[in-house]
Formats: C-alpha cells, sequence, structure tokens
C-alpha cells in the first residue's frame, strides 16, 4: 500500500511539473483549438467537411497551407462577413458564396481560425483574438 502511494504521488508531482512547464502561448493555443473546433463542427463542417476536405465544387477544402498562409490576415473578414468571390485552391476555382457569420465574436473568430490553421494538414500557429479584433475592424 505504502508503494502505491509513493508512486501515485510521484505520478502526480511528475503530470503538475509538465503541465506548469507549459507556457501560456502554449495554453492558449490548446483552449482556442478546443473551443475553435466546437465553432468549426457548429458553422463551418456542414460544407467545409469533418476533415477539412471541402464539398465538390461548392466548397473549398481547408487542407491548402498555400492559400491559408497567403491569405491569413484576410481569414478573419472572410469568416465573418462571408465572401462573394473566386477563390483557386489547389488549382480549382471555387466560385459559391461563403455565408457570413456576423454572430460570432471576435473571440469566436479567433479560436476558429486558430482550429483551422492548424488542423488539416496545417501548422500556423497562434493568432490571438486582440489581433483578429484589429483585422476585423479593418475589413475592406
Amino acid at each position: 500500500m505504502r508503494k502505491y502511494i509513493i508512486n501515485s504521488f510521484f505520478l502526480v508531482s511528475v503530470i503538475a511539473v509538465i503541465y506548469s512547464c507549459q507556457n501560456q502561448e502554449t495554453i492558449d493555443l490548446q483552449n482556442y483549438m478546443s473551443n475553435g473546433k466546437s465553432v468549426y463542427v457548429a458553422k463551418c463542417q456542414n460544407c467545409h467537411g469533418e476533415n477539412g476536405e471541402g464539398l465538390g465544387q461548392l466548397a473549398p477544402p481547408l487542407t491548402d497551407t498555400v492559400f491559408l498562409k497567403t491569405n491569413k490576415n484576410r481569414l478573419a473578414c472572410i469568416i465573418k462577413n462571408g465572401a462573394n468571390e473566386t477563390f483557386v485552391i489547389n488549382g480549382k476555382e471555387y466560385k459559391e458564396k461563403m455565408p457570413a457569420f456576423p454572430e460570432l465574436a471576435d473571440i469566436d473568430v479567433a479560436q476558429v481560425m486558430v482550429y483551422i490553421t492548424n488542423s488539416f494538414g496545417n501548422k500556423q500557429g497562434f493568432v490571438d483574438y486582440k489581433q483578429v479584433s484589429t483585422q476585423l475592424q479593418n475589413c475592406k
């Protein structure tokens, strides 16, 4: 019994040390990813797919890291305000209008952006909601 208590205490100590070693950005990234996935499932998944594969000619895939990197500063505006333009992704044209989601708060937009840009083969790091708020204020 004593050995069990000592091993349990050791295990809890190791977990505590590992968790405390994470920096705030890593913790924020994990929180944004979790919350962003919820927003994605509720608002984006019907068109863009469970794995970001898109929907034929109607909705583009979210697996093209080049498009996402090139347009990272526009993503917040596209998510919040929708888009009525042609996108070329992986050499294919997508002409369908993307609906707007004006009900999303800036934090929701930031979290779904972090989820999209760090899922489906993408690894673009963290974007704070303050950056997204600034981007949304400058939407054209």
